[in-house]
């Protein structure tokens, strides 16, 4: 069963939050989080409103930038170490974080990087 927290008008999922703020003891007093916190907790609550968020994220001005990477990098690793439990659910998650970092960074951190394949003479 989700444990849910609200403010004002919103659900958030406490297990998301959690990930997120990368604070496994978080509980339901969620008003001092960082707004692009909270909006990153919606969008990964439910990928299908990335589209209508991405215009927030690229307009936002972001109090703490590494902080926010640091919250879309444990989304990431978090969704790729569960890929095996719901692989749509976990794609659509690392998606969003992946999305939101390659837009408000330029670039993605944890990007995997195919190398060539080495011949023996070279």
């Amino acid at each position: 069963m989700v444990e849910l927290v609200t403010l004002g008008d919103k659900n958030y999922s406490l297990e998301t939050i959690r990930l997120v703020t990368g604070d496994m003891n978080a509980g339901s007093d969620i008003k001092d989080i960082p707004e692009e916190q909270l909006l990153l907790c919606e969008a990964i609550d439910d990928p299908y409103l990335l589209p209508y968020l991405l215009e927030k994220f690229y307009m936002m001005e972001i109090g703490d930038a590494e902080q926010f990477r640091l919250c879309l990098i444990r989304v990431q690793v978090d969704s790729d170490m569960r890929l095996n439990e719901d692989i749509q659910m976990h794609q659509h998650r690392g998606y969003v974080a992946r999305t939101i970092e390659k837009l408000m960074f330029r670039d993605i951190f944890l990007e995997i990087i195919k190398e060539e394949d080495v011949g023996m003479d070279g």
